[in-house]
């Protein structure tokens, strides 16, 4: 039986508000194979951002698992973990989360220096995705002079360098319009046709059926739907 690149286990991530429960993320089993495109819909606050930061071990689950290549990030020591998220995964934001006193080229290179990559090889490692994400000539620029479209692709170059085994993209759209919207889409799925995966969480359903291969609906926390491409 083949094992997924990443599933998750009747994960929940839970919450205290004052005296009340929030239940971010109720009982969520999902998988995503080796080269797959997830996308997760559903409405601001539904859980979608804590579900992504759970698999990408940014955060901790309450109760349940999550697996990658069968192993729980959950067994995996503080070293191990890093390594998960310092090689294996990369990570594309809404808010871009770019460095604004830095270049392009530099915010691109630091994500290398925590694998303890030489200084040499990181700025050829950056030059390199900068170039094929058409950034070539905009590598001295620092994100306040790049346009949001420029800006996002200079995040994807820096999830990208390290030749992550999968994506995942909180909203990667989310705050630029129609053209550039497409543009990035258009960049994920090459990415994912070059044996990526992808997990997108996103609101915008029809982005979704357009370019993942399965859509998932998540509604307070909780899996509601498969929607059919």
């Amino acid at each position: 039986m083949k094992v997924p690149l990443i599933r998750t286990l009747d994960l929940c991530r839970y919450y205290r508000r004052g005296q009340h429960e929030v239940r971010a993320i109720d009982g969520v089993s999902l998988s995503v194979e080796l080269g797959g495109f997830l996308a997760v819909v559903g409405a601001s606050g539904c859980g979608k951002s804590t579900l992504l930061a759970l698999m990408a071990g940014l955060d901790s689950p309450t109760s349940g698992f999550v697996e990658i290549g069968g192993l729980s990030l959950s067994n995996m020591s503080r070293r191990e973990l890093s390594a998960y998220r310092a090689n294996r995964v990369g990570m594309v934001f809404q808010s871009f989360n770019l460095i604004t006193h830095r270049t392009a080229l530099q915010n691109v290179e630091l994500a290398l220096y925590f694998n303890n990559t030489p200084r040499r090889e990181r700025l050829r490692k950056a030059e390199e995705i900068l170039e094929q994400l058409g950034l070539g000539d905009r590598m001295d620029h620092r994100p306040a002079d790049l346009s949001g479209g420029e800006q996002q692709r200079v995040a994807i170059a820096r999830a990208l360098v390290k030749n992550p085994d999968i994506l995942f993209a909180d909203e990667p759209t989310g705050n630029l319009d129609y053209d550039h919207s497409q543009q990035i889409a258009d960049i994920l799925t090459d990415l994912n046709s070059q044996g990526i995966a992808v997990v997108m969480v996103t609101h915008n359903t029809e982005l979704a059926r357009r370019y993942a291969h399965r859509t998932v609906r998540l509604v307070y926390g909780q899996l509601a739907e498969e929607i059919e491409p």
